[in-house]
């Protein structure tokens, strides 16, 4: 079975046109280069309205496709052994590179990603420079702030895990000059950037969110655990999650309900992107569906992030999931059932992007107490049997060794987060990548002649960004 121009250049397009664009809705299209008002940027956000509308707009930017519309799950999860692109030359090879570690720096998936994601963190900074300066009340403008806090930290750390180094910008951008020829900021200072933004964010946040789909407390703890645990700072991991543990979120009895399109934002998501059917015109709509659905399902579907026949095979048949989350058509290609149809337009799908959840919590809680200098596998046993027990598995009766341990929390974040855009980036934190992928080239047809290395575990850096400023390095073995 088959496995599976831009800070800068876009800087300088993003000065000119945010002086025409009013961030009023979180549309797909929301940085489209089309003016909507002759407001300039200079004359807005002055006032809560005009800093609700812009904020809307930071959220709206994480829908786009080089971010949650599709690129950050793919990214996240065809180049590992959960998924692959059943046809890789759809798309003009674009997908089918990650699959088969063949990504040039012309990718589009990739281009995507880094100009979606530094075009959110400017609507960000333009926020967070304009806000103090706002009369509003202070709770709900330190609710903004946070939010605002959140959404940046989420897309640098994003990025970093995806091109390692990238540059560094943390103020609104009024003279794109200024940051030509900076070049790339190593990872560990973005990582430091990174957690000052979610502790401040942890701050300021409420408990529960003041509309749905927005940031609160539970979604800045659980990724400031997951931005400690990427840097095996388990300890703080630990002091965050446990935070999360109070706050309401639950394990849905039935794994079937989680990703149901008519039980959106249910109290095990922390925090997910959201989509809509049939709204504005079709603009608030993802694409996954059609992305993710196999080759003839339904029109247009282009068969990327298709569950391996070797993950499927990994659930037992005692394992609620194993029909919940992912199903097998009838020539036997396995696809998800985390993203649904919800309209007659496929294009058009309102399932949420589910970012965080709280199976995640407790699966990261069970790796940092199985990890820590003073380890615990008691409680790490706890965590990972609440999983393993809503998924209607039974529980070892004794403790099992540390490696062991470990195993079993990687195969049950398999099992639990296949087609979401875990997989790869938790095979680089565990320093598993380069030996499990390799030994499962091995054994797959089709993939036998593919090898990876140490410079695979990054992506190349968008040709786009190095012809604007070359003063941004490739990253090692990409042209």
């Amino acid at each position: 079975m088959m496995k599976k121009k831009y800070v800068y250049k876009w800087l300088t397009l993003s000065f000119l046109s945010f002086t025409l664009i009013l961030f009023a809705a979180c549309s797909e299209n929301v940085l489209d280069l089309v003016p909507v008002t002759q407001r300039t940027l200079t004359n807005f956000y002055n006032n809560e309205a005009q800093i609700d509308a812009g904020v809307n707009g930071a959220y709206g930017l994480l829908q786009r496709q080089g971010q949650y519309g599709s690129g950050l799950i793919v990214l996240g999860e065809i180049p590992s052994d959960n998924t692959y692109s059943e046809v890789p030359a759809n798309d003009g090879g674009n997908y089918g590179q990650l699959d088969l570690f063949s990504s040039i720096a012309l990718n589009t998936v990739l281009d995507s990603a880094w100009t979606h994601a530094y075009r959110g963190i400017q609507q960000c900074n333009v926020i967070l420079n304009r806000i103090p300066a706002v009369e509003m009340d202070e709770t709900v403008k330190n609710h903004r702030r946070g939010e605002i806090l959140f959404i940046r930290a989420l897309s640098y750390f994003n990025l970093v895990r995806v091109f390692g180094d990238v540059p560094l910008v943390v103020h609104e951008t009024t003279d794109v000059n200024a940051y030509f020829g900076q070049g790339r900021t190593p990872r560990a200072e973005v990582y430091r950037q990174i957690l000052s933004d979610l502790a401040e964010s942890v701050a300021l946040l409420p408990q529960a969110p003041d509309r749905p789909g927005r940031v609160a407390l539970g979604a800045a703890l659980t990724l400031q655990g997951k931005v400690y645990l990427t840097l095996k700072r388990y300890d703080e991991a630990i002091a965050a999650l446990n935070q999360v543990l109070p706050l309401g979120y639950v394990l849905l009895p039935d794994p079937e309900a989680v990703f149901d399109p008519a039980n959106k934002n249910n109290q095990e998501m922390v925090f997910s992107v959201q989509f809509a059917s049939g709204v504005n015109g079709n603009t608030e709509g993802s694409s996954a569906f059609q992305l993710f659905s196999p080759s003839g399902s339904v029109g247009g579907a282009k068969g990327h992030n298709l569950p391996t026949r070797e993950m499927y095979q990994l659930y037992s048949q005692q394992d609620r999931r194993r029909q919940a989350y992912v199903a097998v058509r009838n020539n036997g290609v396995v696809f998800s059932r985390k993203f649904r149809q919800t309209s007659i337009d496929p294009v058009d799908g309102g399932s949420h992007v589910a970012v965080l959840r709280y199976p995640d919590v407790l699966l990261m809680l069970a790796e940092c107490y199985n990890e820590a200098p003073n380890r615990n596998p008691t409680r790490a046993m706890e965590y990972l049997d609440m999983v393993r027990t809503r998924a209607g598995l039974t529980s070892p009766t004794t403790t099992v060794g540390q490696a062991a341990l470990r195993d079993a929390i990687s195969l049950e974040r398999r099992l639990e987060f296949v087609g979401e855009g875990h997989r790869w980036f938790d095979l680089i934190r565990t320093d598993q990548a380069v030996e499990v992928m390799n030994a499962y080239f091995e054994r797959t047809p089709g993939y036998q002649t593919i090898r990876i290395n140490e410079n695979h575990l990054v992506q190349p850096i968008p040709q786009s960004q190095i012809n604007a400023d070359p003063a941004t390095i490739q990253n090692i073995g990409y042209n």
